[in-house]
């Protein structure tokens, strides 16, 4: 090989190393994707639960439970609910990121599940039995009024979007947050900040 072919072979060659080298260090340099958290089953999360007040043991009773009445059965179950914080997250099961953050509402409403009530509405969602297929393989400790229509969902909501969340704090007081939770961590501290007040 003459020279010149040698010295080309070799400027290549440390071309190519630094080339893997600023890969590598770009590569390292990147934030670690986040997990999405690992499901708790419905055992887990009753044991968790235990002893929680009994307006929130009635809603840790009906688990993945598709209730049905409409408006008329939801602002009684709120009424019932009157002076305590409350979570209500709209979904469907047909909703891909409604899909996606239903881990963090497991989570979140098992780790304050004592002191916050959690409510789900099924909105828009064309047929009952894909809601509970769903809800069966994405259990959470709280029940869902079936809002075949959107209506409900809307009038809670004031959005047609999903998913939203609605948060009351113990006086009443109202937030709402359209799209999905990006992680465990912002529906927590969400939860703390509208529905605890901290």
């Amino acid at each position: 090989m003459t020279p010149k072919r040698l010295f080309t072979a070799l400027g290549g060659l440390a071309l190519l190393v630094l080339v893997t080298i600023g890969a590598l260090q770009l590569a390292d340099s990147r934030p670690p994707a986040t997990t999405a958290p690992s499901y708790l089953t419905p055992a887990q999360m009753s044991a968790r639960l235990a002893g929680s007040p009994p307006a929130l043991a009635r809603l840790h009773a009906q688990a993945d439970e598709l209730l049905n009445g409409g408006g008329t059965a939801l602002h009684e179950r709120l009424r019932s609910l009157r002076g305590m914080p409350i979570v209500i997250n709209k979904w469907a099961s047909w909703c891909a990121p409604c899909r996606s953050e239903f881990g963090s509402f497991q989570h979140v409403s098992v780790s304050l599940g004592r002191r916050v009530a959690f409510i789900g509405i099924d909105s828009n969602d064309p047929s009952r039995s894909s809601a509970l297929a769903f809800l069966h393989s994405f259990p959470v400790s709280y029940p869902s009024y079936y809002d075949a229509s959107g209506t409900l969902g809307e009038a809670i909501t004031g959005s047609s979007f999903m998913p939203v969340t609605v948060f009351y704090d113990h006086a009443g007081r109202q937030y709402i947050r359209q799209g999905p939770y990006p992680n465990l961590a912002k529906l927590e501290s969400d939860v703390e900040r509208y529905a605890l007040d901290k």
